[in-house]
């Protein structure tokens, strides 16, 4: 009997969590670390979802894979966005390789991948999904065998940003539940030595409930109702492991990986505000209230850069002879982006304090450049601190 492999990714586990404070409460996954190994792994740069699980599938870096978030340039417009699909994935899968090699793969909701592939076996399309009634499968009649066992079938959690958070908690057991039967009966009936599948069952639980179960958050107030979620989940996702383990034989390889981390965070920095106050970005009119930047009346021929919004930030100079009413004369390139540099990273708190912001030239963390990355990639205080690319909140700091 040969060696088959099964990857269990859970979507934005902290290692912290897992190696230390729950360890004890998770007896799967600490069994697992007993009698393997494990540690604490270096997420892509930006550490999100879409680029860190295509790099990990590939061996390649965002660079190399040409997008660098979920949102990236497809040309030198001001407006010229794109989502990443799986028609982005330019490189080689391992999963690729393997059906090249003659080996049965199973591949279950691993960014980006819808539509889904052709592979040696099967494929079920990730989060980014449309919606249940698109074509999310591999062979398509795999499609009907999985609405056969489970109903409509769940991609991801309808808006994880609620209030309502017991109808939050109640989606992402329900998701998490449904997705570990796909898997089981996969497991089962499908031929395969490669099995891999992403739950983002804990990314959507830590963007709703981090405030109530982390002590050091701003908005932690102890014996909240919601204290305990965290590790209830965790100890539901533990129990979901450790029957997938038990389906096992002794010829296979398991590992568990997650995509990046989480943390709490402590505001937001408004970067276009801050472009505005500082005389980069100019407006033709300023919003009546809190706009989109995709609304405004941006005066181009003014505007020197502007940002976006998101867990990192994303610098973009307006370079002439690049952009259709570019500025930036291109031998002023690098002094402009060396003074952004040194600006952003010396912006502090709202009192002034240091919050020890990052900011990467993108040649600088990349073994190359395909696509177009913005001109500089920007962790806020150590991404204690997102980005936000609105305009209209008059202030440069959001708490």
């Amino acid at each position: 009997m040969r060696m088959k492999v099964l990857v269990i990714g859970l979507d934005c586990v902290p290692p912290e969590l897992v190696f230390d404070r729950w360890r004890g409460e998770l007896p799967n996954l600490a069994s697992l670390m007993d009698r393997g190994i494990y540690g604490p792994l270096e997420s892509t740069m930006p550490p999100i979802t879409v680029p860190a699980w295509a790099s990990m599938v590939t061996g390649k870096d965002p660079g190399s894979l040409g997008f660098y978030g979920f949102r990236n340039r497809k040309d030198y417009s001001y407006d010229g966005f794109s989502i990443v699909t799986s028609r982005s994935l330019k490189e080689k899968a391992i999963w690729d390789y393997a059906s090249e090699a003659g080996r049965d793969v199973v591949v279950i909701g691993v960014p980006p991948s819808y539509p889904p592939r052709r592979v040696r076996g099967c494929m079920i399309s990730g989060f980014l999904t449309p919606s249940a009634e698109s074509p999310y499968a591999y062979p398509p009649s795999l499609k009907e065998e999985i609405e056969g066992l489970v109903g409509e079938y769940i991609f991801d959690v309808k808006h994880f940003r609620t209030d309502d958070k017991d109808n939050l908690l109640e989606q992402i057991y329900e998701m998490t539940e449904q997705r570990f039967e796909v898997v089981e009966h996969l497991l089962k009936t499908k031929p395969w030595d490669f099995f891999m599948f992403v739950e983002m069952g804990p990314d959507r639980l830590h963007h709703g409930f981090w405030k109530y179960f982390d002590p050091e958050h701003i908005k932690y107030r102890p014996g909240n109702p919601y204290e305990d979620v965290g590790l209830e989940y965790y100890k539901f996702l533990d129990g979901k492991v450790g029957e997938l383990l038990g389906m096992l034989d002794g010829e296979t390889a398991v590992l568990v990986v997650s995509d990046h981390g989480a943390k709490r965070m402590d505001g937001g920095i408004c970067i276009n505000e801050w472009l505005m106050k500082e005389g980069y970005l100019r407006l033709k009119e300023k919003p009546e209230g809190i706009a989109r930047f995709d609304d405004l009346r941006v005066d181009w021929e003014s505007t020197l850069a502007w940002g976006a919004g998101g867990y990192y930030g994303r610098l973009f100079l307006n370079v002439k002879g690049r952009e259709p009413r570019g500025v930036t004369e291109p031998e002023d390139y690098e002094r402009v982006r060396d003074e952004l540099i040194e600006r952003l990273e010396a912006l502090g708190d709202e009192e002034g304090r240091p919050i020890g912001t990052r900011v990467y030239r993108p040649e600088e963390l990349y073994h190359e450049i395909r696509g177009i990355p913005p001109d500089l990639i920007i962790l806020f205080g150590d991404l204690y601190w997102r980005s936000i690319g609105s305009v209209g909140w008059n202030t440069v700091w959001v708490r």
